[in-house]
């Protein structure tokens, strides 16, 4: 049988020689097929709100209970309206609105169908109207819930460190959790944090900014805002925006702690960041120079690295500082730790050498790691292996500190200025904590990949904390 396509699907008729029935659907489906699409794609799209983790299904079930008890007392009235009313001119009216002509299973699914689409048009109506001032362009509302409900639900981490290494981090794991701590030292002495230490009297806020910047919401933006540093000719002696929004809530606020906690609500931070004391400390080291027979004692974080020579060890003036209350409280309900990566000495040393932050780190049940550094720092860890990085560590902070040793594997790049990729070695390689990975960001090879590293952590941390399974 041939069959001639209507002229409305195409101008020159084209003979099909197909049944004429699966002709016509065929025909009937290339012309309605996108609104049948477009019809299909909205009921997804409505269903996913009924995705598990959301928390939106209970509240739907309470509004759908509301609603049909309403609906039962307003059907009851209507009935017994109907029933005792006289005859009437609307009568009729109603029994063709109440669709009486149909069988009642057709009436109920009808009704049900239209209930439903009603209440769903009016939820999705009202949180568009309430939350447009809050979504990010691009991304539809249940997407941003199902990604907040899940991140809600993470793994609370405490990350230790300073300097761009931790900001890495937090980086990247903002995507998998929202308990999130940054643990920071503040024996910073340096740049403008040194400047505003000095002719403040309050603790350097530059690697606190850099990790509010990275915990923000609106990271792209906030990162140009609170790292713009001002010229030297401009009245601000070079001070970057940020250290001196920092500065200013500390002097508004009365204390440096509620000037971090409102800079955090300011930026729509999600996590936290401390210091890992509020005390005001010196890094102090002894510094082996480059003759081997002469030490040197070296006071300040900024000068370590500028001393010529290998750091034989370094400690906290005063050393008997206490943490503060905060990061303990964190350190013992964390589920995993992070220590690096960042400066050996001058950023995680910093951090450890505070007693009574070591002594929570030990007693955590949490998972511990080390992220090993992918390059060598220049004046501080010059010529040093993963394995020189981690011994140096524990060689100060005592043995087995950590689960897992993680490490980049790899060093397909060239760098420059004495700069140098940080390998294992053999000593490290027979250590069983030892875990390789890709980790090194190919366009700027002498950092971390933000969201390789991430990823390794998480799956690292699922491994060893998900149910046993048993072969």
């Amino acid at each position: 049988m041939f069959f001639i396509v209507p002229e409305f699907y195409a101008r020159i008729p084209v003979v099909l020689t197909i049944p004429s029935k699966t002709a016509i659907i065929f025909v009937m489906f290339r012309r309605f097929g996108p609104w049948y699409r477009s019809i299909w794609r909205g009921i997804l799209r409505f269903l996913q709100w009924f995705a598990p983790g959301i928390g939106v299904k209970r509240w739907f079930l309470v509004l759908l209970a509301g609603v049909t008890l309403i609906g039962t007392g307003l059907a009851i009235y209507l009935l017994d309206v109907y029933r005792n009313a006289p005859d009437t001119w609307w009568l009729p009216v109603a029994s063709i609105l109440s669709l009486r002509f149909l069988s009642r299973t057709l009436r109920v699914v009808i009704f049900a169908v239209l209930g439903f689409g009603l209440i769903g048009l009016g939820i999705w109506g009202l949180n568009h109207s309430l939350l447009v001032p809050f979504l990010r362009p691009g991304k539809r509302l249940v997407d941003q819930l199902a990604d907040y409900r899940r991140r809600e639900r993470g793994p609370r981490i405490v990350v230790i460190g300073g300097g761009h290494g931790i900001a890495t981090v937090l980086r990247g794991l903002r995507e998998h959790t929202n308990n999130l701590t940054a643990v920071v030292s503040v024996a910073d002495d340096g740049g403008s944090s040194g400047e505003l230490r000095r002719s403040l009297g309050i603790l350097p806020p530059g690697d606190i900014r850099n990790c509010l910047a990275a915990l923000s919401d609106d990271e792209a933006l906030l990162t140009q805002l609170f790292q713009y540093r001002f010229g030297e000719d401009s009245g601000l002696g070079g001070h970057s925006f940020g250290n001196l929004f920092i500065s200013a809530l500390t002097d508004i606020t009365g204390s440096f702690e509620k000037a971090i906690a409102e800079s955090g609500r300011a930026l729509s931070v999600h996590g936290q960041v401390l210091p890992s004391t509020l005390h005001d400390i010196k890094l102090v080291a002894d510094v082996q120079l480059q003759d081997a027979r002469t030490e040197v004692r070296v006071e300040g974080e900024s000068q370590i690295p500028r001393t010529a020579g290998r750091i034989r060890r370094v400690w906290l003036e005063p050393d008997n500082a206490s943490a503060y209350p905060p990061v303990i409280q964190a350190v013992l309900a964390a589920d995993m730790i992070i220590i690096g990566p960042g400066s050996l000495y001058t950023s995680l040393l910093a951090n450890l050498l505070v007693r009574d932050l070591l002594q929570a780190i030990q007693s955590s049940r949490a998972l511990k790691i080390f992220v090993s550094n992918v390059a060598t720092q220049p004046g501080e860890t010059d010529l040093y292996t993963s394995g020189d990085h981690i011994r140096s560590l524990e060689e100060q902070v005592g043995s087995e500190l950590v689960d897992v040793i993680i490490c980049n594997s790899w060093y397909d790049a060239a760098f420059g200025n004495g700069v140098q990729w940080v390998r294992t070695d053999e000593a490290l390689e027979r250590d069983p904590r030892l875990y390789l990975s890709d980790l090194a960001d190919h366009h700027q090879p002498e950092h971390h990949d933000a969201v390789k590293l991430a990823q390794v952590l998480m799956d690292i941390y699922n491994e060893r904390t998900g149910p046993v399974v048993q072969e």
